[in-house]
């Protein structure tokens, strides 16, 4: 039995068994196609399927959510899948149904089915704060659970969600981590668990409310010792030391950073108390009429939009992650996306890359960053699948995807 605070597959012999397997296989569609367009998370659950090899496996997935135009039906994951795995993945059109408990019963070790979006019953969407014993009523928990042994939750970048196909299996049957969940919890636990040396936090990207939620929790609890701050990041702790960004970049900022008033004062007071730990540019560059131009901060032009953060930021930062011990990398350093403003992303993340520090890496932008750069596994110590899950974890908030396997080991075999 692993010493962790939850199931993992090291802990069961499954095969034979009938196992639920909860997955997040969310992904960008294109709209006119109904392709999928990015299949990382797809390959992000492999180990696991592959650890369930001799198991009755049924996936459990959603999505995006109503209202929305990615809101489809899983048909094509399941064909994306199987052609990914290259096993047939059988796509059965409903979750709780007679027809689809019926094809459960009548699989073979070594058969996965795919079920229907989750969220396209109202009991997956409906019920999700409310408690287990009322989640294991609906049909969605009992009818599954009569026809299955075990329930796998693989879904970290949804641990942040409590819908009845995440959390609501917990006291009915034993819930294990599947191996990218454990490895995600693993990996984030890693760099928590560094004391000594200093601890380097990199928050860039347009995500400025959710960076500084970040920033202020693990600074108050030790967790980082020093942070580095590009992109609206980097805007919106200049805007809170004073200074005068000009009506572009404010414009800008007000429009992209999610109650921008609240963010900036929660800002200056990180500012007041933690002014030497945090960062910021000491230079730019700018899009001048659609040429490129670089000035230091004390020359900030007001009138141009600030793109990139420039050379002297760029040794700045590199000094500092070079003397690293452990870092957390979360978001670019400007518009990475235009090849002229890439290359503050592109040099940072390249001596993330070359640091001997323990490094760990997440966020959607990050990740799409670090593939254009060819940084990967080989470079980080671990890569999150996550978004707003990472985010959530690191800030020290609920997590009831991961919580519910708490409860699940206590019930079923934990102390």
């Amino acid at each position: 039995m692993s010493q962790l605070s939850f199931f993992t597959l090291n802990d069961f012999d499954l095969a034979g068994k009938s196992v639920l397997l909860r997955l997040d296989i969310n992904s960008p569609i294109d709209p006119k196609t109904g392709n999928i367009l990015d299949d990382a998370r797809f390959r992000a659950h492999r180990e696991t399927i592959d650890s369930l090899s001799k198991s009755k496996v049924v996936i459990l997935a959603h999505q995006s959510r109503p209202g929305k135009n990615d809101f489809v039906s899983l048909k094509a994951h399941a064909s994306h899948l199987s052609n990914l795995l290259r096993r047939r993945v059988k796509f059965v059109g409903g979750v709780f149904d007679d027809r689809t408990l019926e094809e459960i019963d009548a699989s073979e070790p070594g058969d996965i089915l795919m079920l229907e979006n989750t969220r396209f019953f109202s009991e997956e969407v409906v019920l999700a704060e409310e408690k287990l014993e009322v989640m294991e009523k609906t049909n969605i928990i009992k009818n599954l659970a009569s026809h299955a042994d075990y329930f796998v939750n693989d879904a970290f970048a949804a641990a942040h969600r409590s819908n009845v196909t995440l959390v609501g299996f917990s006291e009915v049957m034993p819930n294990i981590a599947g191996r990218l969940m454990e490895n995600e919890i693993t990996g984030i636990e890693r760099f928590f668990a560094i004391k000594e040396g200093t601890r380097v936090g990199i928050f860039g990207g347009a995500k400025a409310d959710d960076s500084v939620k970040i920033i202020d929790k693990m600074l108050n609890e030790g967790k980082l010792d020093k942070i580095i701050t590009g992109g609206l990041v980097g805007h919106i702790f200049l805007a809170a030391g004073g200074m005068d960004l000009g009506k572009k970049n404010l414009d800008v900022l007000k429009k992209e950073v999610t109650g921008y008033e609240k963010i900036l004062n929660d800002a200056e007071k990180l500012l007041e108390k933690y002014r030497d730990s945090i960062l910021t540019p000491v230079d730019f560059i700018g899009n001048e009429d659609g040429k490129v131009k670089h000035y230091k901060i004390e020359d900030f032009r007001k009138d141009i939009p600030a793109m990139d953060i420039g050379v002297d930021t760029i040794a700045f930062y590199a000094s500092v992650i070079k003397n690293s011990d452990a870092i957390m990398l979360n978001g670019p350093m400007g518009v990475f996306e235009l090849k002229e403003y890439a290359s503050g992303t592109e040099e940072i993340f390249s001596a993330v890359a070359k640091s001997k520090a323990y490094k760990i890496a997440g966020g959607g932008h990050t990740l799409a960053a670090m593939e254009r750069l060819g940084i990967g596994e080989g470079d980080i110590n671990h890569i999150s699948t996550g978004g707003g899950a990472l985010i959530s974890y690191l800030a020290g908030e609920p997590m009831p995807g991961i919580e519910s396997l708490i409860i699940s080991k206590k019930k079923f075999g934990g102390s």
